[in-house]
């Protein structure tokens, strides 16, 4: 895996019988921590006053020292995690969004991108709004509240806003009252519902309604706003809006199975775990090997080696040992740095690849350094032969739909051919996955996916230019494809 982020996971409670929604959304973010260790927030909800803490860090760190409570009366809370590109300065990115507004107050949690964010930031400074964040959700917050003063209810405001937003958003929004998922219309990023007691929650992966003990019921579909509300003392309801659903043809994004998700989730009726499976046996199909053994680089390209291994009938085997202790801070100031620190995050088992040839499963090939780097671990270990397989196709495109991948200039496959890709990782042979078997890793009929950094087929026209750029410097930050 060569340096790709996802850029935030989501996670909300109604509930007016579980005793501590706080601590309930700790444990919800711990479950989503793998997409976004940059920084954290929860937003609680108590008698309709929003309160927040958030900051820079991984969830452990920024709610330590018992900085996180709530009482009987909090009965709503949204919580995020989030990966950003900006500089060291950009606290003032991490989620939820607290806005006071006329109407009242709301707190807003976004996974996602829009492709339109540009437009519509300079049309509201224009009309009087000062941005304090370079995130593309406080325009969604904006036009919200912009919108809630012409509309009877808070539901109305956000369809509204549906129709002035493009691009890739699952969203959660607490009002004083109402807690509330929009998903956008090509259902790019994954939002699920689940039951807990009398309430419910809402989750960007079915693993977090797991950590919360709450039962799974479904997926929110494309294109829809559920609205979740009750009477105090009253069982909550959850209302459907479906205005916009079945406007576009589905695309969640694939890598949400490749890399992004956890293997334990499901997500559009699809198990990761399984699809994983599917894409490793695609590929010895594809990209047969004579081999020894079959090895995949922890995590994410362990149940793709798995199904090579079970596909290709080769032996599958542990070939490295990941370091859990490592964070994502760890210096790496400096090419030697960075060398220790692939070896300290992973070292081989000499006594599974030494003398072997062996074929080597990685989720996918983007840059190709981490990749490069792996191989010479396993030459080094004594591999007699090491054949290369993305269980990913080329990334070829940029994408504006919530990952970093703002350019394909520093793209491996874009930059190279198969014979001098082959000849920068010392491979004997090189393998990518399909275009056409990466959209068979689900098979269910009415699940489509978006795969426009491998083909450049865009579901949802990119935008015209990057649109953030000009809107860094007053904070002091670099230009970025920055995203919630």
């Amino acid at each position: 895996m060569g340096s790709l982020h996802e850029e935030c996971g989501v996670f909300g409670i109604f509930s007016h019988k579980v005793e501590d929604v706080a601590s309930l959304s700790y444990y919800a973010l711990y479950a989503l921590q793998h997409r976004g260790q940059e920084g954290c927030g929860i937003a609680l909800n108590e008698r309709g006053v929003i309160t927040c803490h958030k900051d820079k860090g991984v969830v452990k760190d920024v709610f330590e020292g018992g900085n996180l409570s709530s009482n009987e009366a909090c009965r709503m809370a949204i919580a995020h995690v989030r990966y950003g590109t900006t500089g060291p300065d950009s606290r003032t990115n991490v989620q939820p969004l607290v806005i006071t507004h006329q109407k009242g107050s709301m707190a807003i949690a976004h996974n996602g991108n829009l492709t339109n964010d540009a437009q519509l930031r300079e049309e509201l400074e224009l009309a009087g709004s000062i941005f304090h964040t370079t995130s593309d959700t406080e325009v969604i917050a904006y036009l919200i509240t912009r919108n809630r003063l012409c509309c009877p209810s808070i539901e109305a405001a956000i369809e509204k806003t549906i129709s002035e937003i493009k691009g890739a958003y699952s969203l959660l929004v607490m009002s004083p009252s109402k807690l509330i998922a929009i998903r956008d219309p090509w259902g790019f990023r994954p939002l699920c519902i689940g039951k807990l007691g009398d309430g419910y929650v809402f989750a960007s992966e079915s693993c977090a309604l797991d950590a919360v003990g709450a039962s799974f019921i479904r997926d929110v579909e494309p294109g829809e706003i559920v609205v979740v509300d009750s009477r105090q003392g009253e069982e909550a309801s959850l209302v459907s809006i479906k205005t916009f659903c079945k406007t576009q043809p589905s695309s969640l994004c694939v890598f949400e199975l490749i890399y992004f998700a956890r293997p334990d989730s499901i997500i559009d009726t699809v198990s990761i775990h399984q699809a994983r499976l599917r894409a490793g046996a695609f590929l010895a199909l594809e990209h047969p090997a004579q081999a020894d053994v079959v090895i995949g680089v922890p995590d994410s390209g362990i149940d793709a080696a798995i199904g090579y291994s079970r596909q290709s009938g080769i032996p599958y085997g542990i070939g490295f040992i990941k370091n859990r202790y490592i964070g994502r801070t760890f210096i790496q100031s400096g090419q030697s740095s960075r060398e220790k620190h692939v070896r300290i995050k992973l070292n081989p088992i000499a006594a599974t690849v030494k003398g072997k040839r062996v074929v080597l499963i990685d989720d996918s090939i983007v840059r190709g350094t981490t990749s490069k780097r792996i191989v010479r671990l396993l030459r080094e270990a004594g591999a007699k032969e090491v054949h290369l397989r993305s269980a990913a196709p080329k990334f070829l495109y940029p994408c504006y739909f919530g990952t970093d991948i703002d350019s394909s200039e520093d793209l491996l496959a874009y930059k190279h051919d198969d014979a001098t890709m082959l000849s920068l990782l010392d491979v004997d042979s090189l393998g990518f996955l399909s275009s056409e078997s990466v959209t068979k890793l689900s098979d269910h009929p009415c699940i489509g996916f978006c795969t426009a950094c491998f083909t450049g087929d865009y579901p949802c026209p990119p935008p015209l230019c990057k649109g953030r750029d000009k809107y860094t410097h007053f904070l002091g930050e670099e230009p970025n494809n920055d995203t919630e």
